[in-house]
């Protein structure tokens, strides 16, 4: 385990960790809610979510960019680019948009151009796997190539199989029990 890994679960555990009755997105219910955004937007933290994901990433070759459905995604991806850059690593990031804007020129993905470069599906928390196949949806569509989906923290409510379902590899950061915690 890494020095930025085990800090970065300190803050999660710390500070986007609340005990109580919430819906998810999915709609099911849970007795946690990990709000990664109160630590992915942290300055302390959006460099150690950068280090992991990095690292994490690492293992898949050839990308060209990082990326995933807004909002999630958005801080992991800079964080991403940025870490990656101080490595001397040339990953440019993107951002999908549920729905394809309605004016302009009507792009659902924003960022450089994909077609036929191999793109890494960032999520902050997996739990149904939804988001990140909208994105690789998405994605495809345009022109990129799928090479993983890369998540912060994975809830183990059946995302992971979903996404390699899908035919996608999937890679988690940090799992619930590390985090202390149960599905």
């Amino acid at each position: 385990m890494t020095d930025a890994r085990d800090q970065l679960i300190q803050f999660i555990s710390e500070e986007a960790v609340f005990h109580g009755d919430f819906t998810l997105t999915s709609g099911k219910k849970a007795t946690y809610y990990i709000d990664l955004r109160k630590v992915s937007l942290d300055h302390r933290v959006a460099p150690l979510i950068g280090q992991v994901m990095t690292d994490l990433i690492g293992q898949v070759p050839d990308v060209a960019a990082v990326g995933g459905l807004t909002m999630g995604a958005d801080p992991i991806a800079s964080a991403v680019l940025h870490q990656a850059a101080a490595r001397g690593l040339a990953y440019d990031a993107f951002v999908v948009r549920k729905e394809p804007k309605d004016h302009g020129r009507g792009k659902q993905v924003e960022g450089p151009d994909l077609k036929g470069k191999r793109v890494v599906v960032l999520e902050d928390t997996s739990t149904t796997g939804g988001s990140p196949l909208k994105a690789a949806e998405a994605l495809e569509r345009e022109g990129a190539i799928i090479a993983a989906v890369a998540v912060v923290v994975d809830r183990d409510t059946g995302a992971k199989e979903k996404i390699e379902a899908a035919g996608y590899p999937y890679f988690a950061a940090i799992g619930l029990a590390d985090l202390g915690l149960s599905a």
